[in-house]
């Protein structure tokens, strides 16, 4: 099914406005990173204590929250599962120390604070900081390997600069994502980290498709110019690539608002992503693979003549 037929759009000759857009958006994430201390990472990388409790009678996070502040616990993050009705909550508290004993010490103010609201403990989960520092930088090599794996298979698929355009791309949609992230003050957890291998993973997929294209044409106009190649080949995937998109972010969108608290982060980043990564694909990936080809054959020309000259 196409949307769009035959669409002429000069997607090349917008590179200088979207190379800006881009090269902006990029040190604006970076920049805020930095001011930021890096992602706001929860208590999977940074070590805490994770509790999973089903109360029996209808209970509001604020309770929660005032029953264990006592304990110097009033910061502690604490969501519900899905409708009230529910009454299932997780709570999360950051690393108190080595030694401490964060969970006990959470139950013990809630037996004591809430006794009319008696609950099941459904799971108890304590990440000392050793551990989840080790889970950060797991996080970090996951994603570096994500990144020189797309290197090696696109380079061996088509070319070196096709590779490189690609994983630039992959690299700029993540930090737009994380800065993104950072931003609004969403924890980076690991839910949040399999929602940007996901991203890298569409966006690839994008791009391949686009590569593909403008391979295919490449055999069949060998007298055209690289740039006119490049835009009729994404112009002849542009319906696909917005019928891809558009229905993931339907699908995106549902879980954002009707999906639930714990789910929110995920479906959020998963929707930024969505969009930078077809962005990317389209603005970032093919322009830096065309400017990087006229950049050798500028150098070629210039030997040439140089040569000619002597």
């Amino acid at each position: 099914m196409e949307f769009f037929k035959k669409t002429n759009i000069d997607f090349i000759g917008m590179r200088k406005i979207t190379y800006a857009f881009s090269i902006i958006s990029f040190v604006l994430a970076v920049i805020f990173l930095i001011i930021n201390g890096g992602p706001n990472y929860g208590i999977d990388f940074t070590g805490g204590t994770s509790l999973q409790l089903k109360f029996t009678v209808p209970t509001e996070p604020g309770q929660i929250r005032s029953a264990i502040s006592g304990a110097g616990f009033g910061d502690a993050e604490i969501k519900n599962l899905g409708e009230k009705v529910n009454n299932t909550f997780i709570i999360r508290i950051a690393q108190m120390g080595e030694e401490a004993k964060t969970g006990g010490m959470v139950l013990e103010q809630l037996n004591s604070k809430l006794a009319d609201h008696p609950y099941e403990i459904l799971s108890v989960t304590e990440i000392g900081p050793k551990i989840g520092g080790e889970l950060r930088k797991g996080a970090l090599y996951s994603i570096l390997v994500a990144l020189i794996g797309m290197l090696v298979y696109i380079s061996w698929r088509f070319e070196f600069k096709f590779a490189v355009g690609a994983v630039i791309a992959l690299f700029h949609d993540v930090v737009f994502v994380l800065g993104i992230y950072t931003l609004l003050g969403l924890e980076m957890s690991l839910t949040a980290l399999a929602a940007f291998l996901t991203i890298v993973g569409y966006s690839i997929n994008d791009t391949i498709v686009v590569y593909d294209r403008i391979r295919e044409n490449l055999k069949l106009m060998r007298r055209e110019s690289l740039a006119t190649i490049m835009n009729l080949s994404v112009n002849q995937t542009l319906s696909r690539t917005l019928l891809t998109g558009v229905s993931t972010l339907v699908v995106l969108l549902v879980l954002i608002f009707a999906g639930g608290e714990v789910i929110h982060g995920f479906a959020l980043a998963l929707f930024i992503g969505t969009v930078i990564g077809t962005y990317s694909s389209v603005f970032v990936a093919s322009v830096l693979v065309l400017d990087w080809q006229l950049y050798l054959d500028r150098k070629k020309q210039a030997k040439t003549a140089a040569r000619a000259a002597r």
